[in-house]
């Protein structure tokens, strides 16, 4: 699965990585289990999880508040990813 992943095309034409670097290799470690080297993979790994599960239960089975919590869900996996974006590049 890991030979099949697709490059960072920013990372390529700029050099640095972008706010989405690391999300495919999160994903992989999800799904193999690996929950803490996931997370410090790429921290917004959870939340966008959530997101995701939440967004395909509303299509199975719809939801009062279903909005409310997608905004939610949104507001945090976007604060996730900036402020572990900024950590990233300017801090480590």
């Amino acid at each position: 699965m890991e030979e099949y992943m697709i490059p960072c095309l920013h990372k390529k034409l700029f050099g640095f990585d972008c706010p989405g670097c690391g999300g495919q290799r999160a994903l992989v470690l999800l799904l193999k289990g690996e929950f803490t080297e996931a997370f410090f993979m790429y921290p917004a790994i959870y939340p966008l999880f959530i997101l995701g599960l939440s967004i395909l239960a509303n299509l199975v089975y719809p939801y009062k508040f279903y909005s409310k919590t997608v905004s939610l869900l949104t507001v945090i996996s976007i604060t996730t990813i900036v402020i572990s974006y900024i950590f990233k590049q300017f801090i480590l």
